[in-house]
């Protein structure tokens, strides 16, 4: 299932928390939940609910401070961290680097500024993908230049088997087992999940190389398909719930290699 960016706050004063959430939640973002303390911020961190990113005050109530907390969290599982705080000093400033946080922010905050740092938090932990490197060239082949990046094409950016892409000025997670297939228009491909579809500046077999996604086939030279979400097909089209892809005759045989025949 696609789905936006989960976000657990820890702040102790019950005001700004909600101020918080309720802007983050215009932004688009899901807040899982509030912690005033970091025994209760463990324990939403270990919940049901996924936690995507942290956004942590230092001076919080309780035996441990926002930045023992955020130690304690980051044992359990590694997140995007950004501290939102009213201390700079040297001091809790090193103490606060220890932890490896993605930014922290003095307060008061605006959205603006919080929105680059939670997007800057993401781009940051999930390394962008790179297209397949070439062969090393040759001892006496003259060396090439490094490749510009092209700021005019989409990053992906991939943890594990799922993915976060740009949509509507943010990063969006999507799962790619809910991906059922990717179509082709020109330097765009479309990534269509079971809720909604994801428009890319890159070429199909841009995405496909930078996503190396086992589960992905080609079908046609626009199309491909994730082969766990085929619910039927035939010599000329495949068929995935209310879509029909259609299948190319010079892209059938690798179709067909990828089920074992018994």
């Amino acid at each position: 299932m696609s789905e936006q960016l989960h976000i657990l706050i820890i702040e102790d004063e019950a005001i700004l928390a909600l101020d918080l959430k309720a802007k983050l939640h215009r932004e688009g973002y899901v807040v899982i939940g509030v912690a005033s303390t970091g025994v209760r911020a463990l324990e939403l961190f270990g919940g049901q609910q996924r936690v995507d990113l942290v956004l942590c005050d230092i001076n919080i109530k309780g035996d441990w401070d926002g930045i023992e907390t955020s130690r304690r969290l980051l044992a359990e599982r590694a997140v995007p961290l950004i501290y939102l705080t009213a201390f700079s000093d040297s001091a809790t400033l090193n103490r606060a680097k220890q932890t490896a946080p993605a930014a922290y922010l003095v307060k008061p905050v605006n959205i603006a500024q919080l929105r680059i740092a939670i997007e800057l938090a993401i781009s940051n932990f999930a390394s962008p993908l790179a297209p397949t490197p070439s062969l090393p060239a040759a001892d006496n082949a003259p060396a090439k230049p490094a490749p510009e990046t092209d700021l005019s094409r989409d990053t992906i950016l991939q943890i594990d088997d799922y993915v976060f892409v740009k949509s509507n000025q943010q990063f969006v997670r999507v799962n790619l087992s809910e991906v059922l297939y990717l179509e082709a228009d020109n330097t765009y491909t479309t990534l269509v999940t079971t809720q909604k579809k994801y428009a890319l500046r890159l070429s199909l077999i841009q995405v496909l190389e930078r996503l190396n996604y086992v589960r992905f086939v080609r079908l046609h030279r626009s199309y491909a398909v994730n082969i766990d979400r085929v619910d039927a097909f035939n010599e000329h089209e495949v068929s995935i719930g209310i879509y029909q892809i259609p299948m190319g005759r010079s892209f059938r045989d690798t179709f067909i290699s990828r089920f074992t025949f018994r």
